[in-house]
């Protein structure tokens, strides 16, 4: 257990701390509420890397915890790779201080004598993912919070295939930072001073191109005309989409594009979608009222980092808009690139589908109609590249065609391991694009997959529990769920899961998963970045009210042992 007065203290007392932190500090003295939510932990390292609010103390982003975690990593790449190889890739998104702790970052790297190339301006995580890989370096480093609200930072590590750290890397990692004294053990340096040095140098724009060039190859047109006037809104939410999207579309050759002007630039205050991602209507709703404004027929927005997207459409026969949900998006795009690789013949011989545990099991359906094989991993995107790099060990890259998780993500290439809204944003235009010359509206093209393969609804409910306390609370709703879940309404638990065992070689996770009678599932953990319990309900159902109904009356009963 944490001593807390004597944290708190250490860091007014430092020599190191800066006057403006300690400021911060000397101004919460009389709140113990606020100095023991501060100091209570260090900021939890995993295989999401840091995630935390900014402000001072050992549980927040700032730059003496960015500094302490870039030297234990530093401390892990010394140990584990020769003196050519220790490279580091940095990039950052448009979060207050990402830059700073991009630099912060930089600094100690290159203070360990590790080579360190950073992008010359912010960069969405896929570009990080790309360069890493194309860099050939050993680890690369994101400074983003992904769509959390603005308050939030965070520092996601990847490995040297580009992926998110594994869990074995992420505990040896961990192992390192825990041994290093946050202010007597950090090397640090000048920023501006190891570039003259050039052991930090910027990443050239030949990488940049190349990350698009691979986006462009990802079409499933192969020689199909489409209409490129079709009249897109998009949104970057404030973040790092801006530029590599418009020049992805550009270049394909869409130009009928309106950007939302409120969230057009680069503001880590998010001062008109407080807490930015593509999953919350709220967050979408300026974006659909330039869709009215404009008479537009599709609405894309990407979040900080510019790896989720969000997609609304509008319905022409009841001449309104509409959300669509992230299984609602991946699974119209797996099956228009299933179509196209069938019809123009360029299916590889044996193809795989890899989607999250979470995601819609209507994919594997749909798979299994055209003859793909489905991979199930755990909720994390990182576990979907993870797969695609022991699809390289083995030479098997051709085979992946697919991957996405319910929260907006998606990959259609092996170019990065990581989820990819550049990509996801073009693919879903092209996919637009395509129907809409042939007359096919993508609510009418989701309508009958659902005639097809059955009516599907897959919702998602966050419960917030901040604070030592939360987490104690997350924990015991885990355990009643662990012990106490037989029956869900008048549906029988059919099969509980609990991958805290290590199913199915998955790594051992907090996540328990119920199948009931006639595919209904639910699958409950808590989140690995925010302090959110989260429950995914799945219904599958004949008709659209019985769909209704079920998700209803499951989500009722859950949220009463959850309140119990």
């Amino acid at each position: 257990m944490k001593n807390i007065n004597f944290e708190y203290n250490s860091w007014l007392k430092s020599d190191i701390v800066d006057l403006k932190t300690k400021k911060e500090l000397k101004e919460i003295s009389n709140n113990l509420d606020e100095i023991n939510d501060r100091f209570y932990q260090d900021l939890s390292f995993g295989t999401g890397g840091l995630r935390g609010i900014l402000g001072a103390g050992t549980n927040r982003m700032n730059v003496y915890t960015v500094a302490k975690a870039s030297q234990g990593l530093a401390n892990y790449i010394i140990k584990n790779f020769d003196l050519n190889h220790r490279i580091i890739a940095v990039s950052y998104d448009s979060r207050i201080m990402s830059k700073e702790f991009a630099e912060i970052a930089s600094s100690v790297f290159a203070s360990n004598n590790i080579k360190v190339y950073i992008y010359s301006e912010l960069m969405p995580t896929p570009c990080l993912s790309y360069a890493v890989r194309y860099l050939h370096c050993s680890a690369g480093v994101m400074i983003t919070a992904s769509h959390n609200p603005a308050k939030y930072n965070g520092y996601k590590v990847y490995g040297y295939d580009g992926c998110q750290i594994t869990t074995n890397m992420a505990n040896e990692i961990y192992k390192e930072i825990e041994s290093v004294d946050i202010f007597k053990d950090v090397k640090r340096s000048d920023f501006s001073k190891e570039i003259d040095k050039h052991i930090i140098s910027y990443i050239s724009n030949e990488v940049y191109d190349s990350f698009i060039e691979q986006i462009k190859s990802q079409s499933v047109l192969y020689g199909d005309e489409i209409n490129y006037d079709v009249s897109i809104i998009y949104s970057p939410l404030n973040g790092t989409g801006l530029k590599p999207i418009l020049r992805s579309l550009n270049e394909e050759g869409f130009t009928n594009i309106k950007v939302v002007k409120e969230q057009e630039n680069p503001d880590g205050n998010f001062p008109t979608c407080p807490y930015p991602n593509p999953e919350i209507k709220d967050a979408m709703k300026l974006g659909m009222d330039y869709m009215k404004k404009y008479n537009a027929e599709i609405l894309l927005a990407t979040d900080p980092d510019c790896d989720r997207v969000g997609i609304a459409v509008k319905d022409n026969k009841v001449n309104e808009f509409k959300l669509l949900s992230g299984n609602e998006v991946g699974v119209l795009l797996f099956d228009y690139i299933c179509s196209q690789k069938i019809k123009h013949n360029k299916m590889p011989k044996n193809p795989i589908m890899i989607k999250t545990i979470v995601t819609t099991d209507v994919a594997e359906k749909i798979a299994s109609s055209y003859g793909v094989k489905t991979i199930n991993v755990l909720t994390g995107f990182k576990f979907i590249g993870e797969q695609i790099s022991l699809l390289e060990k083995e030479n098997k890259l051709d085979s992946y065609i697919f991957g996405f998780e319910e929260s907006y993500g998606y990959l259609s290439g092996t170019y990065v391991r990581d989820k990819d809204a550049v990509n996801g944003v073009t693919l879903i235009c092209e996919m637009f694009a395509y129907y809409k010359t042939r007359n096919i509206n993508l609510i009418d093209k989701l309508n009958e997959l659902y005639i097809k393969y059955g009516y599907y609804k897959n919702t998602l409910y966050s419960y917030t529990f901040e604070g030592m306390n939360g987490f104690n609370i997350m924990q015991n709703i885990m355990n009643k769920f662990r012990h106490n879940l037989n029956k869900i309404g008048k549906y029988d638990v059919v099969e509980s899961i609990d991958y805290l065992n290590g199913i199915d070689n998955l790594p051992k996770s907090n996540v328990l998963k119920f199948k009931l009678k006639d595919n209904n599932s639910i699958v409950i953990r808590p989140s690995g970045t925010e302090p959110k319990l989260k429950v995914y309900i799945s219904v599958n159902a004949k008709s659209k009210e019985q769909m209704i109904d079920c998700e209803k009356m499951i989500h009722e009963e859950i949220e009463a042992v959850i309140n119990k």
